[in-house]
Parts: structure tokens; C-alpha cells; sequence
């Protein structure tokens, strides 16, 4: 398993998918080598075997730019491998210690997710001819905000997607555009929504009201809480979400924004709620994680994901765990599974701010909207995902080996 981040080292879901995906493997009766890029310690996974590539600690990887297309720098041609001073150099360090990996190792197969493992995924599977299954969890389109984005990770992409033997995509949506972007033949992808396991959010956390106490005084004078989650980037459509507060705000002053998060789009996003006029209603937390990251679902009644183009959505159904009314972009794969919610075009923000009005001055439609989409989320498990994997696998070294 090539990955780039494991909780509690990681920065946005794709660590919680690897994660969850890891440990329902693991219980399928699958023995897990996972390589992560830095050094660091995993004291909570016991079900698989950690491989540290690099010495980089979490943060040094995280200032690399591992998710933002325009931090991505190549290096000078003929540059050692550790040089790690960019993320193109820990890539190279990462396939290098893939390399040495396989060269000790019997593997069945390799499972490589997103593009940032693609070239080690490559690399492995020319050393030893096990079946290469790319794990898509966003494309440089959804990064770039549906544009072509960076071409170094665009070329890895297809490179990587062209010799794959099998792709899993976590969306319809995901597979459309490795269909139609990259021409991939559709029969070479299978989809495999992602899920939400339960039990960990049933851990003992209790919501701590202090934590966004001033949020609190504001629910008590009547005031409903507006959030987001996220990566301030391009891709989550935060610019959208904002202009949609403030044409909702004139029709319903008793609102107010979360923005949990942060991301190189921080300082546009305050001074465009300055612009609007909104500055005293919208919240910043900066980037959280553990007890005030779910203390910010907590505090909650309306969770918005206004991105652009997002392959799944993890954070959808973790809002909707802690009590959340949702309300989803057309251009988000998690949106696939859920039914009761409210959907909208991520640029059509007029739309977007009657639905946050319509929930906001309507207890029974938030409630209503809460109780059944538990139901919905309840449906989905990280076991079904492992059991597509595991069938994946075996269907894959049949048609390598044949």
C-alpha cells in the first residue's frame, strides 16, 4: 500500500480513507506493508506495518506543498535523491525506497493511491509484475478547479492511470473525468465510494461548548451556525460560499459562518467578506484537528461543501455524524450516496443562499433533513469497500499472470 499520510500525521481525508480502507483490509485477512513519505510515529495502527521513506518529519512534508499544484516544483535534471528540499525530490527518495521494499518482499499486489504514489506504484510493478491498482481519490482537475492544473502531476496521472492493470475511482463523478480526460477505457474502473466508520466517532468525545463559545452566545440569541471544513483552495468553492452568505444575510441577519481550515485563499476570503459587508458574522479557526475539528461540526446546524469538483467528501458524513443538515454541491461524489439533502450548482449561488435561508428559518426541514440522512450514512461501510478491494485483487493477479 503507497500512501502519503496516515492520521494522526495527515491533513485532509485522504489519510482517513487510507486509513479505514487499511484496517477493513486487515480484517479481511489482508498482511498490509504501507509506506508513508516522513518519519513518525502511527501509535494507534497495530493491523498493518508502517514504512517511513524519508526522515522528513509530518510538518516538513506538509510545507512542501503536497496538495496545492502551484507549490509543485521540479527539480534541476541529474538532482540526487535526497534532495528533498520540494516534493518532486521526496517522490524520488519515496520510489527509491519502494525499490529496495520489492527487492526484499514478495507482494501480491500493489495499491497506490493518488498521484503523489503513482511513480513508485509504477516503479514496483516493472521490478516484480504484481498488479498495479491506482487508487483515485482526487485528479489534478478536481485540484485546479476543473482546469488542467499542474502538468508535471497531470503527466504522473496519466502515466500512472494508462499502466495501471486496475483503478478504483470513489465516485461516478471521479471515473467520468479519468474516462474522459485521460482516455481510460470505462471497463478498467471500478467504483468504490468511500464511508464512515461509526465506531471511531463513537469514542468517547463529548462536544465541548467552549470551545467556540462566542458561536454558542450567538446560537443562543438565535443565530444558526454555517460551516464548511475544508482546504481554503480553489477546489472548495469557498469564494461561492461566501458571496451566497452575504445575498442570504440580507434576507436573514440571524446567520452566521464557520470556515474551519486554511489554505492560500485565507487572505482573499477575509477581504472579500470585508467587501461584503459580512466580516462581523464570519468565523475563522485556522487549520484544526482532533477535539476542535469535531467540535466544529458540533457546534454546526448547516454543513455546506461548495467545492468546484470533489471526488468524494469525507467530511459530508462526518458533518452529518455530528448532527448536521447538509447541503451539497452537484459536483461532489458524495453526493451519490446521500438523498436527503439539499444540491446545488457550486457556481449558482443565488440558489445556494435561498437553501441556507430555507433551512435556517425552518426547524422542521433541519430536522428532518438530520434524522434521515443518518439513516442514509448508517448504510455505509468501510467492510463492503475492503471486500470490493480484496475481490480486485484477486480478479487482478488472475488476468496479470494468465
Amino acid at each position: 500500500m503507497l500512501g502519503w499520510e496516515l492520521p494522526p500525521h495527515n491533513s485532509g481525508g485522504l489519510g482517513v480513507a487510507c486509513y479505514h480502507l487499511s484496517k477493513a483490509l486487515a480484517l479481511e485477512g489482508a498482511s498490509i506493508d504501507f509506506v508513508v513519505p516522513y518519519s513518525a510515529k502511527h501509535e494507534n495502527i497495530d493491523f498493518m506495518k508502517i514504512h517511513n521513506a524519508t526522515k522528513l518529519s509530518p510538518i516538513d512534508r506538509y510545507g512542501l506543498g503536497a496538495y496545492d499544484s502551484q507549490f509543485l516544483v521540479e527539480s534541476q535534471p541529474g538532482s540526487n535523491v535526497e534532495d528533498v528540499k520540494d516534493i518532486r525530490g521526496v517522490q524520488r527518495h519515496y520510489t527509491k525506497y519502494v525499490e529496495r521494499l520489492v527487492s526484499k518482499k514478495k507482494f501480491d499486489a500493489i495499491h497506490a493511491h493518488d498521484w503523489l504514489t503513482m511513480e513508485a506504484g509504477i516503479r514496483a510493478k516493472q521490478l516484480t509484475n504484481a498488479p498495479l491498482i491506482v487508487h483515485v481519490h482526487s485528479t489534478e482537475y478536481d485540484r485546479a478547479g476543473g482546469n488542467v492544473g499542474n502538468q508535471i502531476a497531470h503527466e504522473i496521472e496519466y502515466q500512472g492511470l494508462m499502466i495501471a492493470d486496475r483503478i478504483i475511482a470513489v465516485s461516478d463523478i471521479t471515473k467520468q473525468i479519468i474516462i474522459n480526460k485521460y482516455g481510460i477505457p470505462a471497463d478498467k474502473i471500478e467504483i468504490m465510494h468511500n464511508a464512515i466508520d461509526v465506531e471511531s466517532l463513537n469514542d468517547g468525545y463529548s462536544y465541548d461548548g467552549r470551545t467556540y463559545k462566542y458561536l454558542e452566545g450567538l446560537k443562543t440569541e438565535g443565530y444558526t451556525i454555517i460551516s464548511a471544513v475544508t482546504r481554503f483552495t480553489i477546489q472548495k468553492g469557498l469564494e461561492y460560499l461566501v458571496r451566497a452568505f452575504a445575498m442570504a444575510s440580507e434576507k436573514n441577519d440571524r446567520i452566521a459562518l464557520l470556515l474551519a481550515g486554511d489554505g492560500e485563499q485565507r487572505d482573499e476570503l477575509i477581504k472579500l467578506a470585508s467587501e461584503l459587508g459580512v466580516s462581523d458574522r464570519l468565523f475563522f479557526t485556522g487549520f484544526v484537528r482532533g477535539k476542535q475539528w469535531r467540535d466544529a461540526y458540533s457546534v454546526s446546524d448547516i454543513f455546506v461543501m461548495s467545492s468546484v469538483s470533489e471526488p468524494f467528501g469525507l467530511t459530508a458524513l462526518e458533518a452529518a455524524h455530528h448532527d448536521n443538515a447538509l447541503i451539497l454541491t452537484k459536483q461532489s461524489g458524495v453526493a451519490e450516496v446521500l438523498s436527503s439533502i439539499f444540491r446545488y450548482d457550486f457556481w449558482d449561488v443565488q440558489r445556494l443562499a435561498d437553501q441556507i435561508v430555507g433551512i435556517a428559518t425552518s426547524d422542521s426541514l433541519r430536522n428532518e433533513l438530520k434524522v434521515n440522512v443518518t439513516n442514509e450514512y448508517a448504510r455505509l461501510s468501510w467492510n463492503d469497500v475492503a471486500a470490493k478491494c480484496m475481490d480486485l485483487y484477486k480478479s487482478s493477479q488472475v488476468e496479470v499472470y494468465a
